[in-house]
Parts: C-alpha cells; structure tokens; sequence
C-alpha cells in the first residue's frame, strides 16, 4: 500500500473535477486543525466584527460633514469631528494590533499542531515507506509546505476574515441606501468569481510544480551534501554543479510559471473592480443632479465602493499564497494518509521479557510483490542461544533481522516468541527488548555520550562509561580532548570505522536488552578493528539470545547453531565442526575463505533441502 502512495505522491497531475472535491475536502481537514486551535480566533472574528462596524461608521462622518457641517457652517461643530475622527483612528489602530496579534497566536498554533502530527505520523510509518521515499522531499514537506500554510493561516487569514466582515457590512448598508445603484456596483461580480475560479485552478497545477521541483532540489542538496566524500575522490563536483544548475531552473521557471499567472490574474480584477466604480460613479452623478441622491451621499457611496474594492484587490493578491497552501496541504494530507504495512493490533499487550525461544513458522516474504526472499522458512532459536546465519548474499539472511523487529511483517506463517505471535505485542516494548548492531553503522550528529546514551536515554556517566570500556571504546574516546563530550561530526564523520562500530556496541550494551541481533557487524573492518570488536561482541553476547549475521565464517566458530541459508531456504544446520564435517556448502563456504585449512572441493550445483519442519531443526 505505501509504495502505491509513494508512488501516487511522486506521479499525481491536477484535474478538474477532482481538483474541486480534493480542495473542498483540504479545506473541511483544515478546519479541524483550526477548531482544535479555535479560542485565538473566536476572540479575532469578534475584533474583527468590531472593526467592520467601526470602519462601516467612516464614510457617514465625510457624508455628515458635506451635506451638515458645511452648508449650515458649523463651526463649533470642527473640533468634536476631529476629536471623533482622531478617536476612531486610535480605536481602529488599536483594534487592527488585537486582530494581528490574536491570529498569529491562532496561526502559530495551528501550524505547530500540524508539524508536530505530520512528524509524528512519520515516526510511525514502517521502513518499507522509507525505502521508496526521498529524505529530500520529507523535508521539504516538514518544512516548506508547512510554512506555506502557515504563512496563509498567520497573518492572510486575517485579512480573509476582516475584509469578509466589511464587504458583508457595506454591501447590507449600501442596499439599503440604494439598492439601485448597489446592483450595478455588483455588476461585474459574477465575472470576478468566474476568473477567480479558474485562474485557481491554473495557480493550483503551477505550484505543484512549483512544490515538486522544490522538492527535487531538496532531494539533489541531501543526496550530494551526504555523499561529498564521493563526489570528491571521483572529482565529478562540476558535474554536480551542472545537476543542481539544471535542478534550479527547473525550479526557478516553475515559479516564473506560476508568478505570470498571478501577474496576469491581479491586473484583471483591478480592471473589473474600476470598471465597476466608473457604472457608479456616472450612474450616481445622475442621480445627484436630478436629486435623488445628495453630493455627501454619493461621497459616502464612493468611499464605501473604495473600502469594498481594497478588500476584493487584497485577495487577489491572498490567491497567490491561497494556492500555495492548498498544494502544500494535498501533500501534506498524502502523507498524513498513508497507513503503516506494519500495524500495531488494538489489543497489543507490553512484551515483558524475552524469555521463550523464538520460532519462525511457515514464513514466507518478499519486498516486492511476486518477488519471493523466503520460502517456507522454519527455525527455532532457543533462550541464551547464538544462532548465526551465512550464505550467499540475497539469501534473506538479512530479512530475518528485520522481521524479527517487526521493521515488516511475513506475508504468510509467523513468528513466535514463546507461545505468543511477535503481532500480539506492541512495538515499543519489542524493539525495548531488542539491540542491533548492523554493517552500517548509525550515529547521530552529538557528542560521544550523546548518541552512547541514546540506548538508556536516562543512563548515568557512570554507566555510559562502563559500556564503553566493555566496548573496548574508553580508551579511544579518552584520546580525544573533549573526552565523552566530543562532537563526533554527522553519522560519525569524525571517527574511524572501528571506531564508530565499538560506539554502536557499547549503545546497545547499555540498552542491556535479551535478544541481539548483529548483522555483519565486522563485515567492512580491518583485522585489528575486527579483533578489538570481536572482544566486544563477547562481552555483549554474554546471556542475551542472539542471532548472528556474518558472512565472515571466523566470527562464528562458538556459535551454538550455524544456520546455512540460499535463495530464502535452509540448505544446512549444526554447529562448525558439524558442517565441516559434513562438507556441504558451509564446508565450502568455509574453504573459500581459508584455503590452506582446507581442500573441500567445490560442489558442482548446490542442492538445496526440502524446508525443516521445528521439530527437524537440530539445535546444538
């Protein structure tokens, strides 16, 4: 299901019709974020009211004084207008600094409600998500289609509301007054409606190219700022720079795109908003002359006209950054719909202890649909025992690791720990009970004690340094100046690969959990790293249930039971002497890697067994 998100995410053009119905149903998930953030804004709207009716009250003061104040010349009446006049600033001010302040409280809020679900969402889907996504394009989500929609809900919704408020207002009074004349200022309305529709829909598909170009140069600037070591030992940085030359003004003609347009849409209303007042304007100078309407009347009606067309130029300017937040928020509601594959049962009970043996029943898995990685695959891995796997690569010896952390779940059979299926437990107490060291080691960008302690968040130095030295890591962290407040640079940069390996140890020797798993922890090392690590390693294999991944035969010679996989199936199972004994594929496996122990000849096909029911599986 999430590759066909992905994939949804990365393909998805703009239609018409369902165009409309996603921006309808956008802004019904919008609102949600803003009813759970509502008290700033009920307090903003009654401002606001407030300030409509204030400025609704301006014109009749221009009206008051043409056809009052001067004709009949009262002259006591000049200072208590300008003190009313001098008021009603001061109010109007006042209020416009309330309405400001309330909607970016509200704005803020939202928005931090809508960054902190989007990441947590994130945090919850399963790594095959990850395996299809871009880091570049998450990014650019968590970052700059959040702030699109923020800069649309802190201060632009303001102005929505306010001028929503006053047009309403003035067009109630103006009917009143003249309804005749109102109905021709309305004329051109129905037109602006039309153009306003359909240049939104031609903004909405620009700034998703906008937004997706965006995104591509966010991909290409991780990817590249990542990977520097490489582009430099392969001395291709110019070929880089032509990349990120071509990304860029991808990116810059998508923004010319979709700025013509709006460059096109805001001239257009402001034709039809003059137009209108020139119906007016003539239409009301015949009516002054006839008598139907006074010199200060029709001044109050112009002045009224004018306040309802700032309000209408304003959102055609809003309709810039409308558009903005609509695609950002389709791509943000795509993630926030994508369901995990590996979900957590509703009456998941907390994994105690991992005390019982851990059997594989029937599994069978692929990444890809019809793409089998393990067949049938059985074994049983009892408590405190060291069960390590080998085989040729792609034999699905790594996916056994990753089912046994739930990081996926099988397609078909299941995993048990005890009597009870890996699905019956939550997450978090699973994974609680789990360390990994893998090939690749993962730090985080900190100090040395830092990503230490991130396997016992609340760990005392004290016991942060006894995991290093079982690491065999202190001394090493002691050469350096800073000691256990070194900053190791990102994803270790700073460290050797021993180095950083031994870290990894020592996180998970301080997690103490009751089942390892070690993925080919020594695969990529030298001879010296490998044997400072392998001293490591026995230490953190000391009581916990293990399962070993390694395609180094020499880190599994004490191993309990060696499990011999190819093509997703169990070929061979016993301990090292056994399968040398045999001199099956292990065997074989064995002489490549140390010739002059062995003369094992190399088998002309590699038969492989009929999968072992558990109660065939020998375990030593």
């Amino acid at each position: 299901m999430q590759a066909n998100v992905v994939q949804k995410i990365a393909t998805k053009n703009a239609d018409g019709v369902q165009g409309k119905a996603s921006v309808k149903k956008l802004y019904n998930r919008l609102c949600n974020y803003v009813w759970q953030n509502k008290s700033p804004l009920l307090i903003a709207v009654v401002i606001i009211f407030c300030l409509s009716c204030v400025q609704v009250l301006v014109p009749q003061i221009t009206r008051y004084v043409i056809d009052t104040v001067i004709p009949e010349q009262k002259f006591n009446l000049l200072p208590w207008l300008a003190g009313v006049i001098l008021f009603v600033s001061l109010l109007v001010g006042f209020l416009n600094f309330l309405r400001s302040y309330m909607m970016s409280l509200f704005g803020h809020r939202t928005l931090n409600h809508i960054r902190n679900d989007l990441y947590q969402h994130i945090q919850t889907l399963s790594i095959s998500f990850f395996d299809n996504q871009r880091t570049g394009d998450l990014m650019s989500r968590l970052a700059q289609d959040v702030n699109a929609i923020g800069n649309l809900i802190t201060a632009d919704m303001a102005e929505i509301f306010a001028d929503s408020f006053t047009v309403i207002a003035i067009a109630v009074y103006l009917f009143i007054a003249d309804w005749q004349l109102t109905l021709l200022l309305l004329v051109t309305w129905p037109l602006m409606i039309y153009l306003t529709q359909v240049f939104g829909q031609w903004m909405r598909g620009a700034y998703r190219d906008v937004h997706s170009s965006g995104a591509a140069v966010n991909n290409l600037l991780q990817d590249t700022i990542s990977n520097i070591n490489i582009i430099k030992s392969f001395g291709n940085e110019q070929y880089e720079i032509e990349r990120f030359s071509e990304q860029s003004r991808n990116y810059m003609e998508a923004n010319i795109r979709a700025v013509r347009l709006w460059s096109m849409f805001f001239p257009v209303i402001g034709i039809l908003n003059n137009l209108s007042t020139l119906i007016v304007l003539v239409f009301g100078a015949w009516e002054v002359m006839v008598g139907r309407l006074t010199i200060g009347e029709l001044a109050a009606f112009l002045a009224y006209i004018n306040q309802m067309n700032q309000p209408i130029r304003r959102f055609s300017k809003i309709m810039n950054v409308l558009q903005r937040a609509v695609v950002a928020s389709d791509r943000i509601f795509e993630i926030l719909d994508t369901e995990p594959e590996v979900k957590e049962k509703e009456n998941a009970i907390p994994l105690t202890a991992v005390r019982g043996s851990i059997k594989f029943e029937g599994v069978e898995f692929g990444y890809a649909s019809g793409k089998t990685v393990l067949h049938n695959f059985n074994l049983e891995i009892q408590p405190g025992q060291i069960v390590a796997l080998v085989g040729s690569s792609g034999a699905g010896k790594s996916t056994i690791a990753k089912l046994v952390t739930r990081f996926y779940d099988p397609q078909k059979g299941r995993i048990l720990i005890g009597d009870r299926n890996l699905q019956d437990f939550t997450l978090e107490s699973l994974r609680e009970h789990i360390g990994i060291v893998s090939q690749e080691t993962l730090l985080l960008y900190g100090t040395v004690r830092d990503n230490i302690a991130y396997g016992k968040l609340d760990a005392t130095d004290e016991e942060i340094a006894a995991a290093a030295k079982a690491a065999n890591a202190h001394e090493f962290i002691m050469s350096f100046p800073d000691g256990y407040d070194s900053i190791i640079g990102e994803r270790g940069v700073k460290l050797s690969g021993g180095q950083r390996q031994r870290l990894a140890i020592a996180r998970v020797l301080l997690k103490n959990p009751q089942f390892i798993v070690l993925d080919e922890a020594t695969s990529a090392l030298d001879t010296e790293s490998e044997s400072l690590i392998q001293e490591s390693l026995q230490q953190l294999l000391q009581g916990p249930t293990s399962l070993v991944i390694a395609h180094r035969l020499s880190t599994i010679h004490n191993a309990d039971l060696i499990v011999v996989m190819e093509q997703g199936c169990i070929v061979e199972t016993g301990t090292h002497a056994q399968l040398i004994s045999k001199g099956g594929r292990y065997a074989y496996l064995h002489a490549i890697q140390f010739p002059q122990k062995s003369n094992t000849p190399e088998p002309t096909e590699v038969q492989l067994e009929q999968p072992q029911p558990l109660k065939e599986v020998i375990l030593a």
